[in-house]
């Protein structure tokens, strides 16, 4: 048998089973129980409504659908599959505490696991409660120092892109409170640490969205193509494991009471946190005797953390800031209120405590993060048949009238995290507008969501909500503290000019400059009294 036929045979079994596979999802699709559900009508055979939720501002066209199709309403995903989405506060209580029967869907595991290996955000069932590196009170507690130290090394002058400055405070926090690590990105003068190029690298390779990465992520048999991508990812996460295996090694020494076997810890990147890191804190909990053999994590588990440290613990809180910020801009009598609270503390470094107690600043974070929730929005898929309860019965397309979500094993939920903290029927007819004061009297409506923190839905809920929430809050509070008493900002471009696009996480982009990245530029002054 020659080359071309055996190419030509391999060929076309791939496409047989591409085919079937294909076949498959639209035969279960239309003999599921959410097929009679109200929704949107098919916009496409393979992308379903999905292209054109990517099109419209984040969260606008699901928002736009409830008003239409009601709380609980089906769209479609790729090759049809149907996809639920409801607003119903009871339903998605009962889903997201129910985390061993609604998992985060394979596709979006994997997808992940490229970019983050088998961390945190990816693992479930048993694996994930392993991973639960010490994000308690005592441990930020212990941190808040850090994120002064680099909120006071901020720089600015009369117009700048905060974004970035942001995201490069941010890192250099996370790398320090993390694992022990200088990235030092606010030097600009100095070359930027191995760790840093890998992380860039990693996350500059994730850019682009093509068919080849949809086809990679349904049908398995697709993943035998490297891509030029890929060997970046693959590069990037090579050095991150073996820099991951010096700071584990570092993180056991630190646990043990050693001292480091090098002087040159700057020269190698390490900081003097001398075992308060998280990794450190994750090695000494992993260590313990008392805890029992079948919750103990493997390196591999430990190191898996590394990557999504620096994902979660940077991206969300440089991005929450910057949206704070452009609200404040927007409001300069707000801004002006939230600094008369920050300039009445003696501390230019105040402890986590002190922070806390500022009421204006909790509600102005408070409101930022359910009017700008950095992730919009994140998925489940049913492990099993189940039937969903739901608060308010609902109407199906041919008018029944349903008082539970019948779903079956295998189809996909939407969990809408942006559309329940702007939801009118919670917040009101004003739940689109900034407005902190709300959060002196918070409506009753809103004790029904089963979100984590703060009666909304930004840091999820269940078993797979946010674990550093604490860490991302004190962080947010300690950055505009020291932001706020020093500058006045205001805004650079018209509101209108600003447009919101979620891959991940939600970044405000130039509508008269789109292909120059995600960017937000502020006028920025010295505030003088």
């Amino acid at each position: 048998m020659t080359i071309a036929k055996v190419a030509l045979a391999a060929g076309a079994t791939i496409a047989a089973y591409g085919a079937w596979k294909v076949v498959e999802r639209i035969l279960r699709s239309l003999f599921s129980p959410l097929h009679d559900l109200r929704g949107p009508k098919n916009a496409s055979l393979i992308f379903g409504n999905l292209e054109e939720i990517r099109r419209a501002d984040t969260s606008a066209l699901h928002e736009q659908w409830v008003e239409q199709y009601g709380k609980v309403m089906k769209y479609k995903a790729f090759f049809g599959e149907n996809r639920l989405f409801t607003m119903d506060t009871k339903a998605m209580n009962h889903i997201l505490t129910h985390s061993m029967d609604y998992e985060k869907p394979y596709e979006a595991r994997f997808n992940l696991a490229r970019l983050l290996g088998a961390g945190l955000l990816v693992t479930e069932g048993e694996k994930h409660r392993q991973q639960n590196p010490s994000f308690g009170p005592s441990t930020i507690k212990d941190l808040t120092p850090i994120f002064f130290q680099k909120a006071l090394q901020k720089h600015a002058t009369q117009k700048i892109e905060v974004l970035s400055w942001l995201s490069r405070t941010t890192l250099d926090v996370i790398g320090l409170t993390g694992f022990n690590y200088k990235f030092d990105s606010l030097n600009v003068d100095k070359e930027p640490s191995e760790l840093n190029k890998a992380f860039s690298m990693l996350f500059n390779a994730t850019t682009s969205f093509t068919l080849l990465r949809i086809l990679q992520t349904y049908f398995p048999i697709f993943r035998v193509i490297v891509t030029e991508r890929e060997k970046n990812q693959r590069k990037a996460q090579s050095t991150m494991l073996r820099i991951g295996e010096d700071l584990l090694r570092q993180g056991r020494k630190h646990a043990l009471g050693e001292q480091d076997e090098f002087d040159e810890a700057d020269e190698k990147g390490l900081s003097d946190l001398k075992g308060r890191d998280l990794l450190s804190a994750l090695v000494r909990a992993n260590m313990d005797t008392e805890l029992p053999e079948s919750q103990r994590m493997l390196d591999e588990d430990v190191l898996a953390q590394v990557p999504t440290f620096l994902v979660a613990g940077h991206e969300t809180t440089s991005t929450e800031t910057m949206w704070c910020l452009f609200a404040l801009a927007q409001r300069p009598d707000i801004q002006s209120a939230l600094r008369t609270e920050l300039l009445g503390v003696e501390s230019d470094a105040p402890s986590m405590d002190e922070l806390a107690a500022l009421p204006r600043l909790d509600a102005v974070v408070r409101e930022t993060l359910r009017l700008h929730a950095a992730v919009p929005s994140t998925g489940r898929i049913a492990m099993h048949d189940d039937v969903i309860p739901v608060a308010e019965p609902f109407v199906d397309r041919k008018g029944r009238t349903h008082t539970e979500i019948k779903i079956k094993k295998g189809e996909g939920i939407f969990i809408p995290i942006l559309a329940l903290n702007r939801s009118k029927a919670i917040w009101g007819e004003d739940a689109s507008v900034f407005n902190p004061d709300r959060w002196a009297n918070p409506p009753e409506a809103s004790k029904d969501m089963p979100g984590v923190w703060g009666n909304m839905m930004t840091f999820l809920g269940g078993a797979h909500s946010c674990i550093g929430y604490r860490f991302a809050l004190i962080e947010m509070k300690a950055l505009l503290f020291t932001l706020l008493r020093t500058f006045e900002f205001g805004l650079a471009v018209p509101v209108e000019e600003i447009e919101k696009r979620s891959l991940v996480v939600t970044r405000p982009y130039l509508k008269s400059n789109m292909k120059a990245g995600a960017q937000m530029p502020l006028m920025v002054k010295l505030y003088s009294s």
